[in-house]
């Protein structure tokens, strides 16, 4: 996602699931859509090299749910403050955990 309108959209009408790290925010669209993400990390996850290294591990596991197939869903996914200490493991197995069972049919 790029445009802020869709952010927007997103946050305002979607489902919510937490995690310890990150809140997930999801809108369903057309089965046969490729999902579609967006990031959200604020300054209160850390210095601006923590920010990036979040949000390119976010990225990372949202390549690999719609490399397997994930499609049909708008997400936003909002990092918490927590979630620059989190080790690449524990923020890959909770992302999945949520997002798998929703996006890959």
């Amino acid at each position: 996602m790029v445009k802020p309108s869709d952010f927007r959209a997103t946050v305002r009408r979607g489902r919510r699931s937490a995690t310890p790290s990150t809140l997930i925010y999801r809108v369903d669209r057309a089965a046969d859509e490729p999902a579609r993400f967006g990031f959200i990390v604020a300054k209160t996850v850390g210095n601006a090299v923590e920010r990036n290294l979040v949000r390119r591990r976010m990225r990372a596991v949202c390549r690999s749910i719609v490399d397997a197939g994930g499609s049909g869903a708008d997400v936003v996914v909002r990092a918490l403050p927590g979630s620059a200490q989190r080790s690449w493991a524990s923020l890959s197995a909770e992302m999945h955990a949520i997002l798998d069972p929703a996006l890959i049919r």
